[in-house]
């Protein structure tokens, strides 16, 4: 697709419009039904603005573009000059030629005659190929107030990676329950973020009980969340007795890649006491006999593993090279139903999002359209011929008028990578 593109870079020697002898400056950029605003500037006769503004040419009713500076006022805003421009003479640029330079325009009054102030502009036509264009106002998104515009462009997500973190608790020493008289009944609880676990009840009821049992949990990197373990008794129905805990930071576990054992390692079980209001530590530290591993030798199941899309092992190091590259264009979708309504009639904001493998990529939203144009391409490594992609269209609700709800699917679509060519 091509647009056409406004680069509003600065502006100079301004005159004063207020009786306050001060200017607070913006550019409106017209063309036809089409305006886009800059941000304005409190009492500045030199402003930078450097904004880039992008107009559909499938949308383009006019046969002249004017951009004109502003003063912001309380009652109406005053007209300070305009340069504007005959789209017939405006030059095309194809990437990878350069960006078009930006040029000093002397500004004009409504009657054409030459007025104080210039303008540093750069009009170009180009297609969604320019480096402009995710930068860009569109005039696609005209609707959407300033504060929703970086709800509406494309954007690209990398997942992080996760890890299974394999915890073996073995045995535990010198624990010291409250009630001596009785034979303690204790196992151990295990929390990572929101995740939990708990081991079975020691069959050894000692201070020193043995439990030997695999616990597993799933981490994602950067690891923020540490491993937290309470060893605990129960000392009657629902009812447990914490007798120590400890906490594990996860940048410290060992990451094993391989068939070789984990070393195991005694932990200090932490333990206070409330005496008068106050916590108070126990000099005498039970512990506790742990192995514990981040697993980087198994890929991390987050999908359906029917349409998988990643089959690769955590840790980088055992991934096999490439075996091609997966070329998605996200060209149109027609025949969309409204999905809410705004101004008492039924509209569609739509957008698309594609997974394969760690990659999400979301288009630019195209706003009150069913069938909209996104013609954006992306592209991912393939590493295994039976991994799945996923692309889904989604309405968004966080535009001017939306409810701001979670955003509403529309519908989605699964192919094998091998097989993609035609859909």
């Amino acid at each position: 697709m091509q647009y056409l593109y406004v680069r509003v870079v600065k502006a100079k020697d301004l005159p004063t419009k207020d009786v306050t002898g001060s200017l607070d400056p913006y550019v409106e950029v017209k063309l036809g039904n089409y305006k886009g605003l800059t941000k304005h500037f409190e009492k500045k006769s030199n402003p930078q603005w450097n904004q880039i503004f992008a107009f559909s040419k499938d949308r383009i009713q006019a046969s002249v573009l004017e951009v004109i500076v502003k003063d912001k006022d309380v009652i109406a805003d005053d007209f300070v000059g305009r340069v504007w421009f005959d789209l017939n003479d405006i030059p095309k640029r194809v990437p990878p030629d350069s960006p078009l330079a930006p040029q000093w325009y002397r500004l004009e009054d409504r009657k054409g005659e030459k007025a104080k102030g210039e303008l540093m502009l750069a009009v170009w036509m180009g297609t969604q190929a320019d480096e402009a264009f995710s930068d860009s106002w569109h005039s696609d998104a005209a609707l959407v107030g300033s504060e929703a515009v970086a709800n509406i462009r494309s954007k690209v997500y990398l997942s992080p990676k996760l890890w299974y973190v394999r915890v073996n608790v073995i045995e535990a020493q010198d624990l010291v329950p409250t009630d001596k008289s009785r034979y303690p009944e204790v196992f151990v609880r295990v929390g990572l973020g929101n995740q939990f676990s708990r081991t079975r009840m020691s069959q050894i009821k000692t201070i020193n009980p043995i439990w030997n049992e695999d616990l597993m949990f799933v981490a994602a990197e950067p690891f923020e969340e540490p491993l937290v373990l309470t060893v605990e008794d129960r000392v009657g129905p629902n009812k447990d007795e914490t007798l120590g805990k400890c906490m594990i930071p996860l940048h410290m576990v060992q990451r094993r890649l391989d068939h070789k054992p984990v070393n195991t390692r005694w932990h200090n079980l932490e333990k206070h006491l409330v005496v008068e209001g106050e916590k108070k530590d126990i000099k005498f530290a039970s512990r506790i006999h742990l192995r514990i591993c981040l697993e980087g030798g198994y890929h991390v199941l987050d999908e359906s593993t029917h349409h998988s899309s990643d089959l690769r092992p955590t840790a980088k190091q055992l991934w096999k090279s490439a075996i091609g590259i997966l070329e998605v264009g996200i060209i149109s979708a027609q025949g969309l139903m409204p999905m809410k309504t705004r101004d008492g009639r039924g509209t569609t904001d739509a957008y698309c999002v594609a997974k394969f493998g760690q990659k999400w990529i979301r288009t630019r939203t195209i706003v009150d359209s069913f069938s909209p144009k996104w013609n954006e391409q992306y592209t991912w490594e393939v590493f295994d011929p039976s991994t799945v992609i996923t692309i889904a269209v989604f309405d968004n609700n966080h535009l001017q008028g939306g409810d701001k709800s979670k955003d509403s699917r529309i519908g989605k679509m699964e192919a094998k990578a091998p097989s993609t060519y035609g859909h």
